[in-house]
């Protein structure tokens, strides 16, 4: 079972600077397509589109560069997923700071829905989600 968070505002608490990634998502509309995930936080210039099954973290998965220098970021931090059933989703991975989703802690290997405008904070950097 999948879990949602409610929608909660919060200002960014890390003031690092990072370059930003992406990969181009060639979608179609109708049946079959995944609507984009961005993770942003454009005070850090962070701005990552999500690639289903991708881990986030400081040592391991394709945005390494945003938190290698982070302390506070597990090597193995979170994953991201699409269920076509329930759309983006998050979990940790048994993190040593965290991730919360809109100031709630995540349990450990517990899969939590992504929701437009939730704050996702993986230690103590926050990122927008937006789903389009």
């Amino acid at each position: 079972m999948v879990a949602r968070g409610a929608g909660v505002s919060q200002a960014p608490s890390n003031n690092a600077s990072f370059g930003s990634i992406g990969q181009s998502v060639s979608q179609t509309p109708g049946a079959g397509s995944i609507p984009v995930l961005t993770l942003a936080n454009d005070s850090l210039n962070i701005r990552i589109v999500a690639v289903n099954g991708a881990i986030i973290g400081r040592r391991k998965g394709p945005y390494t560069q945003f938190f290698e220098n982070q302390a506070y970021v597990s090597g193995v931090h979170a994953q991201l997923k699409y269920n076509p059933g329930t759309g983006w989703s998050i979990t940790d991975k048994h993190s040593s700071n965290g991730t919360k989703l809109n100031q709630h802690n995540l349990q450990p290997d517990v899969e939590m829905t992504l929701n437009n405008g939730d704050i996702l904070t993986i230690a103590n950097i926050n990122l927008q989600v937006i789903i389009r």
